[in-house]
């Protein structure tokens, strides 16, 4: 049986890695192994599943905690009475006294002896599918309705595999039981082995007149439109749950959930860092100086914001709540800092230089104080 490798492994983080760090890990290894960017390599695909997997356990905090604690056996992955799996079908006697190891280790875990147990209802699987969005789809939510193609119960049969009028039968195999023993005589007495019976394939059941329009699977695969909401703050990377949207569970078992990995398109102008947002605004050597009123980019649309006299380039200022909401709580929204880039006029004409020489002419010795600092501190350093 396979080694599932440890969760922080498969990120590249060290354990007492913080929540941002793992989300940062995740971003840029998702975005290497994406299944759209290696569309060809089964192993870019089956590391993708695997980075999602680590991330949905390291990336929330109570699940993360209990992987910290116990490992996989947490999620039922090994540890505790799943240790002894190897063992689950073996039983063994000694001095002509036979006896079913399935019932010593149920003593122990109190799952009660593994002859004669049918295979029970099973969860439906998990889907997984990337969902690229806008911007600001992202910041502010979006319902958003996708096609799927799914399982679901079989309308003619009603998910039992019989032909109408018919119904499954008790397996001939195994009596229904859904599992087969073998038991031969050795030298440490009898010895018994338990299997899945290969009849019913656990079920205890067979169908013998198999209904046509699933072959007798109790199931069809059929395209499914679902629409979802994309929450307001969402980010890059990050996986949202739809419970019920996956496939169908047998035996009447729930169906299984809807995974989406999310990937935000990359806007003309904003930049985001957790939920604050960053654009960089040209201004004229004149604004830079005079100060001026200049229009700023929102998510929410254009604001006018009074620039200082004086200002220089790579100034940053902050429109507070123009961010992204939170997670958390959709009233609760970052920041918006804008950065100031000065740009320096090209072709001049000869009036417009004649005009900038009489104006460094006329400066005085206080109008460049970076400037005239720097050139004090070489002159200290150098002589």
């Amino acid at each position: 049986m396979a080694t599932k490798r440890d969760y922080y492994e498969v990120l590249g983080v060290p354990k007492g890695a913080s929540d941002k760090e793992i989300k940062q890990a995740f971003r840029k290894l998702a975005k290497e192994h994406h299944p759209d960017s290696n569309q060809s390599s089964k192993e870019a695909e089956q590391k993708f599943k695997e980075l999602n997997e680590a991330y949905e356990v390291l990336g929330d905090q109570k699940k993360k905690a209990q992987y910290d604690q116990y490992g996989h056996a947490a999620f039922g992955n090994g540890g505790g009475a799943g240790g002894f799996e190897g063992f689950s079908g073996f039983n063994g006697g000694f001095g002509g006294m036979e006896f079913d190891l399935g019932d010593l280790f149920g003593d122990f875990f109190g799952g009660g002896s593994s002859r004669s147990r049918r295979r029970g209802p099973q969860r439906g699987q998990d889907v997984h599918m990337s969902l690229n969005i806008e911007f600001e789809e992202a910041v502010f939510g979006k319902e958003k309705e996708i096609t799927l193609s799914l399982t679901e119960e079989c309308e003619a049969c009603h998910g039992s595999g019989a032909e109408e009028g018919t119904k499954a039968e008790k397996c001939p195999t195994c009596g229904g039981a859904g599992q087969v023993k073998q038991t031969q005589q050795t030298i440490f007495g009898m010895v018994s082995n338990v299997t899945t019976c290969p009849t019913c394939a656990g079920k205890g059941e067979v169908v013998k007149h198999k209904c046509r329009k699933c072959s007798g699977t109790g199931k069809v695969r059929t395209p499914k439109k679902i629409k979802i909401e994309i929450p307001a703050g969402i980010d890059n990377g990050q996986t949202m749950r739809v419970a019920g949207a996956g496939e169908v569970g047998e035996k009447g078992a729930p169906k299984g959930d809807l995974l989406i990995t999310i990937y935000v398109k990359e806007h003309e102008l904003f930049a985001r860092e957790d939920t604050d947002i960053y654009c960089e605004v040209p201004i004229t050597f004149t604004q830079a100086a005079l100060g001026d009123e200049i229009t700023v980019p929102t998510v929410d649309g254009k604001v006018v914001y009074t620039i200082k006299e004086g200002t220089q380039s790579g100034t940053k200022f902050r429109l507070k709540g123009k961010g992204v909401p939170s997670l958390r709580n959709k009233n609760v929204r970052g920041d918006q800092y804008v950065i100031v880039k000065v740009e320096v006029p090209t072709r001049l004409t000869d009036k417009q230089r004649k005009i900038l020489k009489e104006f460094a002419e006329s400066v005085g010795p206080d109008t460049y104080k970076e400037n005239n600092g720097f050139f004090d501190k070489l002159k200290k350093i150098f002589g």
